[in-house]
């Protein structure tokens, strides 16, 4: 009942977009999303706070390599 929750995995279009983690310079805030790769466009998924978070963002997508964009 309290153990770990079981994580849903999810899907996304693996042909036209991939994982990107969006850094800010400024602030330090970090937001994992997709990037569509023959528009450039970006699409937020969750905020990251921690390495709990990315790790968590991984899991979910079955993800091993985020790459970063400033």
């Amino acid at each position: 009942m309290f153990g770990r929750k079981t994580i849903k995995k999810k899907t996304y279009d693996r042909e036209n977009l991939r994982p990107v983690l969006r850094c800010s310079i400024c602030t330090g805030e970090q937001v994992a999303g997709f990037k569509n790769i023959h528009t450039g466009k970006f699409e937020e998924v969750m905020l990251i706070r921690s390495q709990k978070d990315l790790d968590l963002f991984k899991e979910m997508y079955e993800v091993e390599t985020v790459a970063k964009e400033y």
